[in-house]
């Protein structure tokens, strides 16, 4: 493990590399902030720029994004109560609260001490708990990676928005079908193309990022009619007040950042669980850990309701990378995206990643450290004049975004055809968001969508084309139980509900 640690350090402290982690902590920071955007929408505009790097550097750049616009999410939830991503709607419970009460400056200061705090402890997790579960991962045969597939599928629906479980399964089945067009890599036949040429080779998975997500987005602020930065223009830069904590105001943040750090690790690791509901969890949680007199606190400025879904979100993001690295099964919508540039790479996540790549495992972990130090650093003495750029109107927002989009699609293959394909997806996306389908499954479908086909044809052909190999291996058997219950509990709750 020290060998591995010195090889991530030798790559992470490069010149190139903490470049790119300043860039992405940057750039992820004013995403983040910016409302309805967010890490997905972050990283697909950055994915063209990866492909130029060599892995590493372009999964560190994407790692910086991501928790960058994590610890910059909970600006716009403090100050104008519209949360930078969902990630950050706990934030918004005190935070905006103590804004009102002339404390806007030492409620983005507990949030960024807050975030450094669970994103370090997080990676210290990681760094430990990565190694190890890569050799337990070993043990997993093709049947099990494909339960575990089916699983995190399963996962993602159900941790979607409540009520949402039958929509999240439909975007899902909408994901693989997606992943199926192009030639079959078996047979070479051509599955769903058309007879377009163009589309032969698959639709990439680039194309279908930037068109649920960044393209989407920017319609969807079209749609809505409402200017998010309308609220952020008359915020004063000495209307902030102080970002020194006092005594008591420390206490309290130091008291909650170790459970509160634990709570987030554990729910990032859990495939499809994701920041929001580990920063939700973590609020309710801390609620129950303080006292009467603090409880009443509650949504009217508490430090401890601050405190912990920013140490929270922060942690699960590092959390998330475990099954990541270790598996290859994305732990949230985002790390499904960095999955998809990984495969873009060449370079498969998973068991063997430790050993076959050490400079990527390891490189992303020390990054991470290094990434919430620059965080810190960046977010507290430029606070004031991050602030303003909330103020950034959306008749330059949206032109960007739309401008990005479409030249970081052509760019990257120099077909016209993909341009259109883009725009009807992302015409496509927008219908679906409006009736509130979720996305991240369907990305996340789309990402496994060619490796669980794989792995269920190396099971069948292991079998002798029977199904007997779901329960032949108990390790299989017990994944899909636990597959089976959570579509059972959530059936059960939309039935439920709809009596």
């Amino acid at each position: 493990m020290i060998e591995g640690i010195l090889i991530g350090l030798k790559t992470a402290l490069s010149f190139k590399n903490i470049l790119m982690v300043m860039m992405g902590c940057f750039f992820g920071t004013i995403i983040g902030m910016l409302p309805g955007l967010g890490p997905m929408t972050a990283i697909a505009l950055m994915i063209p720029i990866t492909y130029g790097f060599d892995p590493a550097t372009g999964l560190i750049l994407m790692a910086g994004v991501y928790y960058g616009a994590v610890f910059g999410g909970s600006t716009s939830s403090i100050l104008i109560n519209a949360p930078g991503i969902p990630g950050t709607v706990a934030t918004s419970f005190d935070g905006y609260p103590m804004a009102q009460q002339g404390k806007a400056g030492k409620a983005l200061a507990i949030a960024a001490y807050s975030s450094f705090a669970g994103g370090t402890i997080a990676a210290i997790f990681l760094l430990f708990a990565a190694p190890s579960l890569s050799k337990v991962s070993l043990a997993f045969r093709s049947p099990d990676y494909f339960a575990l597939m089916v699983l995190g599928l399963t996962a993602v629906s159900a941790f979607s928005a409540r009520g949402q479980f039958l929509k999240a399964m439909m975007m899902a089945v909408l994901g693989l079908m997606l992943a199926s067009v192009g030639q079959d890599t078996l047979s070479d036949i051509p599955r769903f193309v058309f007879n377009n040429m163009n589309l032969s080779d698959g639709i990439s998975f680039v194309l279908v990022v930037m068109a649920t997500f960044a393209m989407s987005e920017a319609l969807m602020i079209i749609l809505r009619g409402t200017d998010p930065s309308s609220a952020a223009k008359a915020i004063s830069l000495t209307e902030l007040g102080s970002i020194k904590l006092d005594k008591d105001e420390t206490k309290k943040t130091l008291k909650t950042i170790p459970r509160s750090s634990i709570i987030g690790f554990i729910v990032g690791v859990l495939p499809g669980a994701g920041s929001t509901i580990a920063s939700f969890l973590a609020y309710g949680m801390e609620r129950n850990f303080v006292n009467k007199e603090e409880k009443e606190k509650f949504g009217k400025g508490s430090v401890h309701g601050l405190a912990a879904p920013e140490t929270a979100n922060n942690a699960a993001c590092s959390g998330s990378f475990v099954p990541l690295l270790t598996l290859g099964i994305p732990g949230s919508g985002t790390t499904a995206v960095m999955l998809g540039a990984l495969l873009g790479f060449g370079i498969q996540p998973g068991p063997r990643l430790y050993m076959t790549n050490p400079e990527i495992f390891w490189s992303v972990i020390m990054s991470m450290y290094i990434g919430m130090v620059i965080l810190l650093i960046l977010n507290l003495p430029l606070i004031p004049y991050i602030a303003r750029i909330l103020a950034v109107p959306r008749t330059f927002l949206i032109p960007m975004i739309l401008f990005f989009s479409v030249t970081g699609i052509y760019l990257m293959s120099f077909n016209t055809f993909d341009i259109f394909l883009m725009i009807g997806i992302a015409i496509v996306a927008t219908g679906l968001r409006l009736y509130k389908f979720p996305m991240p499954p369907l990305i996340l479908a789309f990402v496994l969508g060619g490796l669980m086909e794989e792995n269920l044809r190396r099971s069948l052909l292991i079998s002798d084309g029977s199904f007997s190999f779901l329960w032949d291996r108990p390790l299989t058997a017990i994944i899909l139980v636990f597959t089976i219950l959570i579509i059972s509990w959530q059936s059960f709750l939309s039935f439920k509900q709809n009596k």
